[in-house]
């Protein structure tokens, strides 16, 4: 083995050292010093470890949490068809409950020899998980990108939209219509995008109507990204007589309308609603629903361009595209009810 590092190392023009990280699958290699050895690999008709194979020129995984939430099968339909226009092959591997994990998906994608992975709200958007899982992946020579949710940790090109201005749309939106007790249902506390919303909405609170972050803090609730959730959230909120709910998702907003009719009051008169995404078919429901829309076309699309540009050799920056999101007024917002203005 010491001499076949060392053929390997005087023909790629480097050291054993270097050799061994990239046999191993460690981090901290250049790309192209990575390409060097695996070229030596083949040059003295060494086999390649199972895992340092050429990779599939034509096949890119794209990893969900889920399909059931609207917003991720049309993230997928985005970047599949952009995939698809520059000749790549999608595949599409979703987490399901008591089924496949993410590090398992991601291990099946790379023993198929995928030349990239997409990550749309993976555990990289989770404060407590160990990211270390995205630095092997990086030491195998997987590019990848990852979509909402942003961690210093994660040396990778990360697409989100600005959540905080998210929320700063929707507070100036409510405020404008009269209402000063507003309240925000969202998912669990460790995920970047709820930290990032919740900055926001105490910011705009204060900013907007001289609410102070304790008083506003005392208007959120955390809850799961469902219908269900929604309707928990939104239950104590208008417990603490909110006469607006700002959602974290538009199936989360859907719960918070079923909540409110079940308490005896009508959206948008008694109670505006607010949801998050845009998702297909939200602008059908009853009523239409007021919502921030993540502008998914634009952010499929960049992260389709950072892989194939790392794929393509060129590394892309470790750096956060951050896209601004719209606020899309339908019927689910009116102005507070009389008794909030006096």
């Amino acid at each position: 083995m010491t001499a076949r590092l060392a053929d390997i190392a005087a023909q790629a023009g480097v050291s054993e050292a270097t050799v061994s990280r990239v046999l191993n699958g460690k981090p901290g290699v250049a790309s192209a010093t990575r390409e060097s050895v695996l070229a030596a690999l083949d040059l003295l008709g060494y086999e390649r470890p199972a895992r340092l194979q050429k990779r599939s020129a034509g096949l890119v995984g794209l990893i969900t949490p889920e399909l059931e939430n609207p917003i991720f099968p049309a993230f997928a339909q985005v970047i599949c068809q952009a995939l698809t226009r520059q000749g790549y092959t999608p595949v599409l591997a979703t987490q399901t409950p008591g089924g496949s994990t993410e590090d398992e998906l991601t291990g099946m994608l790379v023993e198929r020899g995928v030349a990239g992975i997409i990550f749309i709200s993976g555990l990289h958007a989770d404060t407590s998980a160990d990211t270390e899982r995205y630095e092997r992946l990086r030491g195998n020579g997987v590019p990848f990108v990852l979509i909402n949710g942003f961690s210093p940790k994660v040396r990778a090109p990360f697409v989100s939209p600005d959540d905080r201005a998210a929320m700063r749309l929707a507070i100036t939106h409510l405020a404008s219509l009269g209402h000063r007790r507003i309240g925000l249902a969202l998912g669990p506390a460790r995920f970047v995008p709820v930290q990032r919303k919740i900055e926001g909405f105490l910011r705009g609170m204060e900013e907007e109507l001289g609410v102070t972050a304790a008083e506003a803090q005392r208007q959120i609730e955390h809850s799961l990204y469902t219908l269900e959730g929604g309707q928990a959230a939104a239950n104590a909120l208008l417990a603490r007589d909110c006469t607006a709910v700002i959602c974290a998702s538009d199936m989360m907003a859907l719960g918070a309308i079923r909540a409110a009719r079940q308490r005896g009051l009508s959206v948008p008169e008694d109670c505006s609603v607010i949801g998050f995404d845009d998702s297909p078919l939200i602008a059908f429901t009853d009523p239409p629903l007021t919502t921030i829309r993540q502008p998914v076309p634009a952010m499929g699309q960049a992260a389709v361009r950072a892989l194939l540009e790392e794929v393509g050799g060129t590394p892309a920056p470790h750096s956060e595209f951050v896209f601004m999101p719209e606020l899309v007024v339908r019927g689910s917002t009116a102005t507070a009810p009389v008794i909030q203005q006096a």
